[in-house]
Parts: structure tokens; C-alpha cells; sequence
């Protein structure tokens, strides 16, 4: 890999992790048409890593939530009396909605690292995926906000979330759409997509970095990583403060015609074998 390849996919991860359209499954078709064999332990742990760039930009720009949220919640954990503040019972939504991917990440590790790399899993779910954010932005009604969010309605939504280990699926798309079906407003189920990609990528990246070092050392290089991950960062601090203003005032149709228009076209060139699926 060279700076340039870095860069270019460092950018693509930054605008496409919190957009419902699957950063992983855009990675994974640039990856691909790049040259890179998608599967390899190298090219699947820096697709990884590089997501910790836009967490650590979701932490910026959620900085005030983050600083409301985290003292109740703790003030909760210690006095049973501030448990009804809405941030405590935000704070403890947010920690049960983000446990279920990394319980099902870590059983399934294998299968999310090789099998579900295929870029037909990848053209599939693109489009299928679509059908239920069709679904969801049509039938959402919308009259809950933050402070209406449960335990439930997290750990519903974090459930949901796991479908997200299929490139294609879009974790932020699969969030969005279990916390429509909630009748949550678009943008509590946007921030609410925020707060749960942050224990759950970076667990992910910190994990990855630790156990393929190696790899990352042979392979792509961590000069090379690294890059990727500040445009990352860089690139997502931009997109999460658009994709906030965007949906206060619109529905994701636009983001579902893209889904459907890319799965598509990835679908004829792997039938013609214009480009392989791994």
C-alpha cells in the first residue's frame, strides 16, 4: 500500500462510517478493486483500525453529550436517587445497546473475517438492507426523543446492530432503522447510532491492532495505517456534523437509492466476472 491508497481509503472510511450506506462495504470494494486480496488478515485489520479515526471524531463533536452523559451516569451507578435522570438512563441504554456486537463479533469472528468478505455478501446486502430503511423511514411516527430512550429500546436497536458484521448492511444504517421502528425522531436515532459506534469500534480496533500487529507490520504497514486512520478522523468530523444538519430536515432516501444503485452494479460486474468477489 502506498500513501496515496492510505489516504484515498482513510477519506472514504471517514465520510461513509456514519452515513447508512456501509463504510466496511465501500472498503471492502475499493479494497478490492485496488488490487488487495479482501480476506487477507492484513487488508480486514486495517479496515478495521482505520475506524477508530472516526470514533475519535465522534468524541469530539458529541463532547458536551459526552460530558453530560457520563457523570450521571456514574452518579447513577453510586446513588440510586439520580437514577431518573434522563442522561443516567441514556448512559445505561447505551452501555446494554452496545454489548451484543461484541458478544457476536467475537463468536463469529472467523465467519465476519472470511466468508462474509465476498463481495456478493456484500452486493446482497446492500440492496436488502435498503428494503428495511425503505420500511423504516416510511412507518416511523417519530414522537420519542432522547430523553424517551429505555434500556429496551438500546438493547433492541443494539441486537439490530449485529446485523452490521455484514459488509453492506451499514451499522449506522442498521441502528437508524431499528430506531425508527422504535419510533424514535431521526435525529435521536442518528446521535443515538453516534454513541453506541464508540465502545463498539474502538473495542474492535484496539483488538484488531493487538492481534494481527503482525500482520499490520508485514502487510500494509503501520505508517500506512495510521495515515488512513488521521484522514479517517479528519474526513468523519466533517461528515457526522453534515449527516446531523441532513437529517433534521430529510429522510434517507437519497442514501437508500445509492444503496441500491451501488449493490447493483456490483452485482453485474461479479456476474460478468469483471471483478472477483474476493
Amino acid at each position: 500500500m502506498n500513501i496515496f491508497e492510505a489516504v484515498l481509503l482513510g477519506a472514504v472510511e471517514g465520510f461513509t462510517e456514519f452515513l447508512p450506506v456501509s463504510s466496511t462495504g465501500h472498503l471492502t470494494i475499493l479494497e478490492k478493486l485496488l488490487g488487495y486480496r479482501i480476506d487477507d488478515p492484513a487488508i480486514t485489520a486495517f479496515t478495521v483500525i482505520i475506524q477508530s479515526g472516526a470514533v475519535l471524531a465522534t468524541i469530539i463533536f458529541l463532547r458536551k453529550d459526552i460530558a453530560r452523559v457520563v457523570p450521571a451516569f456514574l452518579a447513577g451507578m453510586f446513588n440510586k436517587s439520580k437514577r431518573d435522570n434522563p442522561d443516567f438512563r441514556f448512559g445505561w441504554a447505551v452501555l446494554l445497546g452496545a454489548l451484543p456486537i461484541v458478544f457476536v463479533a467475537l463468536l463469529f469472528k472467523d465467519q465476519v473475517e472470511t466468508t462474509l468478505r465476498s463481495l456478493w455478501f456484500v452486493a446482497g446486502a446492500l440492496i436488502l438492507w435498503s428494503g428495511v430503511m425503505a420500511f423504516a423511514d416510511h412507518a416511523a411516527t417519530q414522537v420519542r426523543h432522547q430523553e424517551d430512550v429505555t434500556w429496551k429500546d438500546s438493547l433492541i436497536i443494539g441486537f439490530v446492530q449485529c446485523l452490521a458484521l455484514i459488509p453492506g448492511v451499514s451499522r449506522s444504517g442498521a441502528t437508524m432503522s431499528a430506531g425508527l421502528l422504535r419510533d424514535f425522531d431521526r435525529v435521536t436515532v442518528t446521535k443515538l447510532s453516534f454513541f453506541l459506534s464508540i465502545p463498539a469500534l474502538l473495542g474492535a480496533s484496539v483488538l484488531q491492532g493487538y492481534q494481527e500487529f503482525g500482520n499490520i507490520s508485514d502487510g500494509v504497514g503501520w505508517t500506512n495505517t495510521l495515515i488512513a486512520t488521521a484522514v479517517s478522523f479528519v474526513v468523519a468530523y466533517f461528515s457526522v456534523n453534515w449527516l446531523l444538519r441532513f437529517v433534521s430536515r430529510h429522510s434517507y432516501s437519497i442514501f437508500i437509492y445509492y444503496r441500491v444503485a451501488l449493490g447493483v452494479i456490483l452485482m453485474v460486474l461479479l456476474a460478468t466476472n469483471t471483478i472477483e468477489p474476493k
